[in-house]
Parts: structure tokens; sequence; C-alpha cells
């Protein structure tokens, strides 16, 4: 059996500052104020542990595994993570309270949701690459709609009723809008990368740059859902509700593209 050491170890350093900045959130503490010193490198140690746990799970002496437990806790860690290079320029602890928690919980994810099949071409480079860069863009993706659906939230309840509690301590609408936007960036500089390296790998294995299958056409769908976001941001100032609505509709043709693929492969195909 594994040492499991690790992971109790990360999952408490998780859970500890979550219950730490979840009081916060609720008692008003350290989210309108500057935050104390030890908060950042505090969350950095278990962001590093947990990064070297999912290297652990994912490459096995066997080749490269990816499951939905990868997945989720790939998810949460990068969540995690984006909100604290977030944090290096606006006060977002009292995001961490909501994401530290499911980060704790998400530690045990690839041990409840193991893989159960090898990647194929995982010992060739350029798929190693490209499979890096994917999965980077949409885990980015996810977080980006979970944050324009906490945006939508604030921003309904901002213009009909009194804010609850809990939505007064988020950050102000617009500096969430500002980071949505960067993780948007940072996504689209990815899937634009996974495209190519994609049609690359396309042309060494098959000969042939493009293949119209499903999760080709899906995910050309939703780069260019989230180029027109980005170009009308540019150049028309595209915000608010426009913003959140194209960040979802990129999303679901992405996620289409991501789930379609494995229906047609595992309940289809039986592969």
């Amino acid at each position: 059996m594994p040492d499991l050491s690790p992971l109790f170890l990360t999952a408490l350093l998780y859970a500890g500052l979550g219950a730490y900045f979840w009081r916060a959130l609720w008692l008003g503490k350290n989210t309108t104020t500057t935050p104390h010193a030890w908060e950042k490198p505090a969350i950095l140690l278990p962001l590093l542990l947990h990064a070297w746990l999912l290297l652990q799970f994912i490459i096995q002496p066997d080749g490269i595994k990816l499951g939905v437990g990868h997945a989720i806790s790939a998810i949460a860690w990068l969540t995690v993570l984006v909100y604290w290079l977030g944090s290096l320029r606006n006060n977002l602890g009292c995001l961490q309270g909501f994401v530290l928690p499911f980060a704790a919980l998400s530690i045990a994810a690839p041990l409840l949701l193991p893989a159960t099949h090898t990647l194929l071409h995982a010992e060739q480079t350029l798929f190693k690459i490209h499979l890096f860069i994917a999965t980077l863009a949409y885990r980015l993706f996810t977080i980006a709609a979970m944050h324009a659906l906490l945006m939508a939230a604030f921003e309904r309840h901002l213009h009909s009723r009194p804010l609850s509690t809990l939505l007064q301590r988020l950050p102000p609408l617009l500096t969430m809008e500002h980071l949505l936007f960067r993780i948007l960036w940072a996504g689209f500089t990815l899937l634009t990368l996974t495209l190519m390296s994609g049609m690359l790998f396309s042309e060494e294995l098959f000969g042939k740059a493009l293949q119209l299958s499903h999760k080709t056409v899906f995910a050309l769908i939703s780069w260019g859902i989230f180029a027109a976001l980005l170009g009308g941001r540019l150049r028309y100032g595209w915000r608010g509700r426009t913003a959140i609505r194209l960040t979802l509709s990129g999303f679901m043709a992405l996620l289409l593209a991501y789930i379609g693929s494995k229906f047609v492969l595992e309940i289809v195909l039986g592969r």
C-alpha cells in the first residue's frame, strides 16, 4: 500500500487554511484590509505538495494515466494556483475560502476514481507536449466558467435585492471581471497552442493535419467563441453579462468536445 502521509498532510494543510479563510469570509476579516504576510507562503506549501502528488498519480511506471479523479484534483489545484497568483495583485483571500475546502476534498479523488487505461502514444514527445497544454487549457476554462457563474450570482443579487453577508465579502465585481479576462487570455493562448500542436501530432501520426472529428469541430467552435469574446473586449469593451454568457457558451462547446469524444470512444465504440 502506498504511503498516504503526504496525501493526509496536504489535505490537512488545505483544510486548516480553508477554515481560516472561511472564518475570515464570514466575519469580514482580511477581506478589505491588508492580508497577513504569512497567508501567501502558507498557501504555496500545500500547492507544491499537491503538484507533487498529482505527478505521482499521473506518471506511472507503465505509462501516463488520466482519469476523472485526476481531472477533479487538477482543477482544484489549478483553481487555488490561479487565485493565489491573482492575490499577488489584489486581495482575494475571501475567494480562497471557497476553493481551499474543495482542494482538501479533491486530494483523494485520484484514489477514489482511478484511471483504468494507460494513454496511447504517451511515449512520443510531441504528444506529451500536446497533452500538457490541452490539459492546462481545459482546466483554465473550467475555472473561468466557475468564476463566471460566481460573477453572475453576484451581479444578479446586486441588482435585485440586498446582498447576503457572503456575497458582501467578495471582491468588487470589477476586480473579479479583470481576473476572469486574465484567466480567459491564458486559456485562449493555451487552446490555440493545443489546436496547433494537435495538428502537428495528427500530421506526424496520420499524415493529415486536420481531421474533422466531433472533438475537433467543437474545439474549433469553442476557440471561435473565445476569440470573439476577447476581440470584442479589446475593440468594444465587452463586459458584464455579455462576457459571462460568452464564457459559459465557449466552455459548453469545449465540454461537448471532451464529453462527446469520451462518449463515442467508451460507449459507442467500447474503447
